[in-house]
């Protein structure tokens, strides 16, 4: 009898739409032929069969890893914009601030304290504006 392994989490599976492979990889497979294939044909003749054939795996490359790279389920490029926003966006100290509603409160309290003392600094107790 033959057994057919089931993954225990479904949400890492994915639709597989021609060659076992997803359309996501055959967009980037795809591409990468488009860059590659024609680069080997047009520089064959000048630079040599292998230099032409590392430089068309040097231009498909980047389209390949596009396809296949994954970490905790985010592409790559998610990967490295996260990358990007940490090394180079955000800022590196980022101190903790909370704000809390007693904290208000008390700010609230000192700022109607503060008020006050203006307002009778300002007026003289018979009534009176002071200048």
């Amino acid at each position: 009898m033959a057994y057919v392994p089931v993954p225990k989490d479904l949400t890492k599976v994915k639709t597989k739409v021609m060659f076992n492979l997803t359309k996501r990889q055959l967009l980037c497979f795809g591409g990468g032929i488009v860059l590659g294939l024609p680069i080997f044909f047009l520089t064959k003749n000048m630079l040599g069969t292998s230099v032409s054939a590392m430089l068309m795996i040097i231009i498909m490359l980047p389209c390949f890893l596009l396809a296949l790279y994954e970490k905790h389920g985010q592409p790559l490029e998610k990967v490295v914009k996260n990358i990007i926003e940490v090394c180079f966006l955000r800022p590196k100290v980022r101190p903790y601030m909370s704000n809390n509603f007693y904290d208000c409160l008390l700010r609230q309290d000192e700022l109607d304290k503060e008020v006050k003392n203006i307002v009778s600094k300002e007026f003289k107790p018979g009534g009176q504006k002071s200048h």
